[in-house]
């Protein structure tokens, strides 16, 4: 049974990860590369390793996505829904 939970989470984790190549908005690909942490950390509590699980969580899914949009703000690449009136 856990055999068949296992093959679902790496088949999850592939998709995800095929879609953070795919994806044209980058807010998205950072969120689907999240999403393959939180799967990832899932797989590790499946593997009665909870001590890695709660780091992968909390720094692959959380730390990393952070930081990942916050580069992409400073870089210019995404704007957080200021729009500027323009004068006409």
């Amino acid at each position: 049974m856990i055999t068949w939970i296992v093959l679902v989470l790496v088949a999850l984790m592939l998709g995800a990860a095929a879609l953070v190549l795919l994806f044209d908005n980058l807010i998205a690909a950072i969120a689907a590369a999240s999403v393959v942490s939180l799967l990832l950390s899932l797989l590790f509590a499946l593997l009665a390793a909870p001590d890695v699980a709660l780091t992968e969580a909390a720094v692959g899914a959380g730390l990393s996505g952070a930081v990942l949009a916050m580069g992409l703000r400073r870089l210019g690449l995404i704007d957080l829904g200021k729009k500027e009136e323009s004068d006409a």
